[in-house]
């Protein structure tokens, strides 16, 4: 079986300093790709990532501070990593952000601030990526969504929203980028364990989600770091255009009565 080898490769990762992104970027390094660890407010987790990979992996790892909802950082990023990469090859759109408000009670500027960095967030780093890609002779834009994409959620009217916007987003720019050899890929994960939401699922009920979850545990964020490496490496090069949803079958599961007799004896 052949190992995913990024040697070579600049990859960019949007919420980067923690999480589902901290991971992405530890595996693409693992990979042997360069990588760029964007932040908006966590620049210490962002060194701390950076370290860690540049001492085990032996690429390299720059945090670089951006808003991504905001057009003029997203150019300066860009520009930062036209001077210390010299381009781009694989762009992983992970930043994001939620809250949780009954429709009723949600004013604009709140459904303005999670469709922005949802959504016209991957969009602006998805132009300056092209743009570079095109002319280096292309390149693959992953963008994480959710199973929320498709799987309506109470209190998460802006949130499930702007997800669907990106997957819908995800396959246009197939579209519109394949002539230019950029591929695209939409990744949404079900419910994967992070240390932001550790705390979160204990006081929920970790056995109500593995009781949910046809494969009967909550995600972990390395199975959705390998998924993203593999989908950016040549392995996959002809994967474009699709969603991969990482859930254990959670998303599947919405009817919870089961029929069925029970098992014969053989």
């Amino acid at each position: 079986m052949r190992k995913i080898d990024l040697s070579g490769k600049r990859a960019l990762v949007t919420g980067g300093s923690q999480g589902i992104g901290a991971e992405i970027c530890r595996e693409l390094a693992n990979c042997g790709a360069d990588v760029f660890i964007n932040y908006y407010r966590n620049g210490d987790k962002a060194e701390i990532v950076a370290k860690e990979i540049e001492e085990a992996c032996k690429v390299k790892a720059i945090p670089v501070g951006a808003d991504v909802s905001k057009s003029e950082e997203v150019k300066d990023m860009f520009s930062a990593i036209d001077v210390a990469f010299g381009g781009i090859d694989i762009l992983i759109n992970n930043a994001g952000s939620e809250s949780v408000v009954h429709v009723l009670d949600m004013d604009e500027k709140e459904w303005e601030r999670v469709l922005q960095i949802n959504l016209t967030g991957p969009f602006l780093c998805s132009q300056e990526a092209a743009r570079r890609m095109e002319k280096s002779g292309g390149g693959v834009i992953i963008n994480i969504s959710t199973i929320h994409d498709k799987v309506p959620r109470k209190g998460l009217i802006h949130y499930c929203s702007a997800k669907a916007g990106l997957k819908m987003f995800s396959k246009c720019l197939s579209l519109e980028l394949a002539e230019s050899n950029i591929r695209v890929v939409s990744v949404a994960p079900g419910a994967i364990e992070t240390e932001m939401n550790r705390k979160e699922i204990a006081k929920f009920g970790r056995e109500k989600f593995d009781g949910w979850i046809p494969q009967g545990r909550i995600g972990h964020v390395s199975e959705v770091a390998k998924s993203v490496a593999f989908l950016a490496s040549d392995l996959a090069d002809y994967i474009n255009g699709a969603d991969l949803y990482i859930d254990g079958a959670y998303m599947n599961n919405t009817i919870q009565y089961d029929p069925r007799p029970p098992r014969k004896e053989e």
